[in-house]
């Protein structure tokens, strides 16, 4: 199979059912911006990360291709796609309070940073926010999963309480935002 179909050069590109969208639409910017946040957990991986971070990253990345493709199906088609659930927003809430249960009290806002893989970490935060604010966009003019929207909720928790781990394994002190005031 080669890798170009030259089916998406005119702007536009099908879901799984076959459905035909622009590349501009916020459907494409929500599964697309999955597909980049997948990428930087890859990036932090490359870097020094702890075992259980390593553990809990790989598996998040297999849930990104699900929810990915759970984004790419419109609700409405009969395809047998798995779809994001209740089962993988509790395992993420679990390794949330089994991780930050590790964790000083938070007593100010931190700023991005620390050991490469905090910061790319934080990094990825940022990446899961903007495609959970992409999907809650595509909830206005198409029917999504309800789970997609709480498990990047959920996922982008998780993203900082794992930066914050990292850092405190490594033993570099998480960066508190100072006010001028």
């Amino acid at each position: 199979m080669k890798i170009y179909t030259k089916k998406g050069d005119k702007g536009h590109t099908s879901l799984f059912g076959g459905t035909k969208i622009e590349k501009n639409h916020n459907r494409l910017h929500a599964y697309g911006t999955v597909d980049e946040l997948n990428s930087v957990l890859g990036v932090v991986l490359t870097h020094t990360v702890s075992s259980i971070g390593k553990e809990m990253l790989n598996k998040i990345q297999n849930q990104l291709f699900t929810l990915g493709a759970d984004l790419a199906t419109p609700l409405s088609k009969e395809d047998k796609v798995e779809r994001i659930g209740n089962n993988q927003i509790e395992m993420l809430e679990g390794w949330i309070d089994t991780l930050d249960e590790k964790l000083p009290a938070l007593t100010a806002f931190i700023l991005p940073g620390g050991t490469p893989a905090a910061a790319e970490l934080h990094h990825a935060r940022t990446v899961c926010r903007r495609a959970e604010r992409f999907t809650v966009e595509t909830k206005t003019t198409d029917a999504v999963n309800d789970a997609a929207v709480i498990y990047l909720n959920r996922l982008s928790d998780l993203l900082f309480v794992m930066a914050r781990f990292e850092n405190q394994v490594s033993g570099v002190a998480d960066t508190k935002w100072t006010s001028k005031k």
